[in-house]
């Protein structure tokens, strides 16, 4: 009599566990069975505190500005792929995913680009901050009306020639902003960065009136551990203003006038 309640126990968990597993399922079922687009939402990343776009501007985006209204629209005439595109040929938008949920709600996950540096335009003696970033992909990517990146500015004529980093080529004046922009102290510390046509980099920086000439952007860690000699030993015992030049380009040097 015993062994039949037992087993009798066991038949009504496993018809409870079949019934409950049913009843998900069809819940499951109804709720996949949202045939239009309940609402968007949204999910931007913060890059270190950067918000480049807003909801609304990625509204605009994916709607083509409402020339393509999404809300309330059929799933089966909803193209994920085509959208995507779309919002990727955007320059503030460096990835992006859609997808829906059992709610019937398009999800958009988008991740912005990381800017290192903004690039000065140069000509007739004159020069003015442009529309562009540089990121970590050395991609030149828009300004935003939303939001402007600390981040030092980049100028000379060496840009005149070259609007992208992403190359071989240019992989060493890329390491050396990445280097500036994920060190703390050269981060706060460096201004602006010059390239002339020949790829030497000059810069200045924050505190005092001296210029650093780098030179080629190359044996970066030689440079800034000279550099950072410069910083701890010299200029405070002889004054942030003595000096006018500072150049570490020459291996084994370090000349200060």
């Amino acid at each position: 009599m015993f062994s039949t309640f037992k087993s009798s126990q066991k038949v009504l968990l496993v018809t409870t566990g079949l019934l409950g597993l049913l009843g998900l399922i069809a819940f499951t079922e109804v709720r996949h069975g949202q045939k239009s687009v309940r609402q968007v939402v949204i999910q931007l990343d913060k890059v270190e505190g950067h918000r480049f776009l807003t909801r609304q501007d990625v509204m605009g985006y994916l709607t083509n500005e409402g020339d393509d209204p999404i809300l309330g629209k059929d799933y089966a005439e909803v193209d994920f792929q085509r959208l995507e595109k779309r919002l990727m040929q955007h320059g503030l938008v460096k990835n992006c995913q859609i997808s829906r949920d059992l709610n019937g709600d398009l999800l958009i996950v988008i991740e912005q680009p990381r800017p290192l540096a903004r690039l000065m335009a140069s000509g007739d003696g004159l020069r003015s901050v442009s529309g562009q970033y540089v990121s970590e992909e050395g991609r030149f990517f828009p300004i935003s009306m939303n939001y402007s990146a600390r981040v030092p500015i980049l100028a000379g004529a060496y840009f005149a020639q070259n609007r992208s980093l992403a190359n071989q080529r240019n992989k060493p004046l890329l390491d050396l902003l990445k280097r500036i922009h994920d060190d703390p102290f050269w981060r706060a510390q460096i201004a602006e960065l010059s390239v002339n046509e020949q790829g030497e980099v000059v810069m200045w920086p924050q505190v005092g009136n001296h210029q650093i000439e780098l030179g080629p952007p190359t044996e970066l860690d030689a440079k800034f551990k000279k550099l950072k000699l410069v910083y701890t030993n010299v200029l405070p015992a002889a004054g942030w203003d003595h000096y006018r030049r500072v150049n570490v380009q020459y291996r084994n040097q370090i000349v200060c006038q």
